[in-house]
């Protein structure tokens, strides 16, 4: 393909660079002259391994050249990819004043086929409400209809990002049309790791979410190190024994939105290391977030549950987790127990949790948070349903699953993500916690 690239900073002098050795045409756009004269002397912008060598044969094989002429590059091309940064404030805002920029040029030099793609970093609605409603307004077109656009995110990382182009973890497509991401996904022809077409603003979103989580994990392990050192141990010895677990620590477990944790062993072991730090005199601000953090989502719930204004609520479920009748810190347990004390009208049911079988720290537990348990609990998912003005879903049992189907236009608070939850979303009378 015949594609332009603008902005050769970082991402975009690797994109264009790794693109044309694949055989595309490239033009690398950029206002600065001095990076469009060292590309087209064959010379990098930037130092990176394998760089240098692939501008000097691209160039050399006329596959890549540069220009600061954004409409000639963009009459030259089939496709505009769009690297310009997006620098934040102190306060964490996002500066798009290069993106609107690049848009507008582009947009003043569009022909009816074209497709821009944005692979700058950008907050989800970004496209859609600010870069598109520009482009069509330069262009006298419409997007998705006279010209494509997509938004392509980037995965390299600096000092391997050479490697990282031709051996991605998946490649990201959000489209406004099919025939745009037809177009986009042709330029990776070849390449290894999942594709994912999906809408715009999952796109822009899924950058955020690899990059948070990528703090995350660094922040954990050092504040794990820090303890570590503080005891005296040996903190990659203690990492090594939880890298080696592919099943529950690095895998999907435990990634999925829902509801809050609870349980026997996470918010107490949470507590005894946040304890163990302190005792110890070593700050660990994120470690030390983790449980504040989930009380926070418990209480989203709770403002979810009664925000239609009702009193009578149905609670399908109870124990901390499915399949099983432990009722110790579970998060419905003390949802359970707010709404009550805030004068609610319940009714609960679970399968697994009958108060006469309960025994030992387990009813001592229920006893003590939720002491009137007996008076709560119902017998059947009907009872329930038949109670409830608000239902409030805390597992997927069939049977719940089968009188859900018979709710009416009674307002539903998903807390597990049912199976029909995408189809769902949407519907005034459904909320689902995180989607």
């Amino acid at each position: 393909m015949r594609i332009s690239v603008f902005g050769l900073g970082y991402v975009g002098c690797v994109s264009a660079a790794c693109l044309a050795s694949m055989g595309h045409r490239v033009t690398g756009v950029d206002v600065n002259p001095d990076k469009v004269e060292l590309i087209n002397s064959g010379q990098a912008t930037i130092v990176e391994e394998r760089i240098g060598e692939l501008i000097a044969k691209t160039t050399a094989e006329g596959l890549l050249r540069a220009t600061t002429d954004a409409a000639e590059a963009v009459a030259a091309s089939e496709v505009s990819l769009v690297c310009v940064g997006t620098p934040s404030a102190q306060n964490g805002s996002l500066s798009t004043t290069y993106l609107e920029r690049v848009a507008e040029e582009i947009g003043r030099a569009l022909r009816p086929g074209h497709v821009v793609v944005f692979r700058s970093t950008m907050l989800p609605g970004t496209c859609a409400e600010l870069l598109v409603p520009i482009l069509e307004l330069s262009s006298g077109m419409r997007a998705g209809v006279d010209f494509g656009v997509a938004v392509n995110p980037e995965f390299l990382r600096e000092g391997t990002s050479v490697r990282d182009f031709f051996a991605p973890p998946k490649t990201v497509i959000g489209e406004s049309d099919a025939a745009s991401g037809d177009v986009v996904a042709a330029l990776y022809a070849g390449l290894p790791g999942e594709v994912f077409r999906v809408p715009i603003p999952v796109a822009e979103m899924t950058k955020y979410a690899d990059n948070a989580f990528h703090a995350v994990k660094i922040g954990f392990a050092n504040e794990i190190g820090a303890i570590c050192q503080a005891l005296g141990l040996d903190s990659h010895r203690v990492m090594d024994v939880f890298l080696a677990d592919r099943k529950l620590n690095i895998s999907p477990a435990y990634l999925r939105p829902g509801f809050a944790f609870g349980g026997s062993c996470l918010p107490k072991d949470l507590r005894g290391l946040v304890y163990a730090a302190r005792k110890a005199d070593v700050s660990i601000p994120l470690l030390s977030h983790v449980l504040p953090a989930n009380e926070a989502h418990l209480q989203r719930a709770f403002e979810l549950v009664t925000a239609p204004g009702r009193r009578r609520i149905g609670i399908f479920g109870l124990s901390f987790k499915p399949g099983t009748d432990d009722l110790r810190e579970s998060p419905l347990v003390e949802l359970a127990e707010r709404l009550l004390g805030k004068g609610y009208d319940l009714r609960i049911h679970d399968a697994n949790v009958s108060l006469s079988r309960l025994v030992g720290a387990n009813r001592a537990y229920i006893a003590e948070r939720l002491p009137h348990l007996g008076d709560l609990l119902a017998d059947s998912v009907e009872e329930v349903l038949e109670h409830a003005e608000v239902c409030v879903v805390g597992c997927q049992d069939p049977a719940v699953l089968e009188a859900l189907a018979r709710a009416g236009d009674r307002p539903i608070v998903d807390l597990v993500r049912l199976p029909d939850a995408e189809t769902q979303r949407g519907r005034r009378d459904y909320t689902g916690i995180g989607w």
